[in-house]
């Protein structure tokens, strides 16, 4: 069985749909977090995954689209939470509300999280401690998480831990969208990355009137 992983789609449609086209057909698809935030298309990005029913778990700028209480971000940050929140229906938005931190996938061999298993506002880079690896690794085959925007596997005698990278903000250096696909049988993991129209991207995130840094980092995949 193989299945395809994404995460911090962060609103940029152009780079989802490049993935979608370019990952091989799989059996399912698992979003660890950020469908929203920063770019210019929140309510395209929620629809897509809503309409390919893709069990997606709630990231740090979905939760604080969804709630009207104050939150902690920078200014590009901020003002990608706020254009989602007014972006956004109400039935969007419930969707983001109605996500759970965590999600156990495939029989219980997939564990899916934003950040770190104990707090999804953690950032867990992908080079973990061997020490480390029971805390992050329990009964699952394989944890995925994402948050960094940092793709990256690591094998540990519990399992295998991936983040498969970031759809719409990559911040490793390279500015393509990134994804991963798990084969369950095989257990392994294999990390791609695609190119995508950022000109289109960055024409948008001017238009919509948000923070041009937004867009200008994504030449740079930071």
């Amino acid at each position: 069985m193989k299945v395809g992983l994404i995460s911090d789609v962060h609103g940029n449609r152009v780079a989802l749909e490049a993935v979608l086209e370019a990952m091989a057909p799989v059996e399912k698809v698992l979003c660890a977090g950020d469908v929203v935030g920063y770019n210019p298309w929140p309510g395209d990005c929620v629809d897509e995954l809503r309409r390919r029913g893709v069990p997606t778990v709630m990231g740090n700028h979905d939760a604080a689209v969804a709630d009207e209480a104050p939150f902690r971000f920078n200014g590009m940050a901020r003002a990608g939470v706020e254009y989602a929140r007014e972006a956004l229906t109400d039935d969007q938005r419930e969707w983001l509300a109605d996500l759970p931190a965590e999600r156990l996938e495939c029989d219980g061999r997939i564990k899916l999280v934003h950040g770190h298993p104990d707090d999804p506002d953690r950032y867990t880079r992908y080079t973990y401690p061997k020490e480390f690896s029971p805390r992050l690794l329990e009964d699952e085959d394989v944890l995925v998480l994402g948050h960094t925007h940092v793709q990256g596997v690591e094998r540990f005698a519990e399992g295998i831990v991936v983040n498969p990278g970031s759809v719409g903000q990559p911040r490793d250096g390279d500015p393509r969208a990134g994804y991963a696909v798990v084969d369950l049988e095989a257990l392994t993991v294999e990390t791609h990355r695609v190119e995508y129209d950022v000109d289109t991207v960055q024409t948008a995130v001017t238009e919509a009137g948000l923070p041009e840094r937004i867009g200008r980092r994504l030449s740079r995949g930071k």
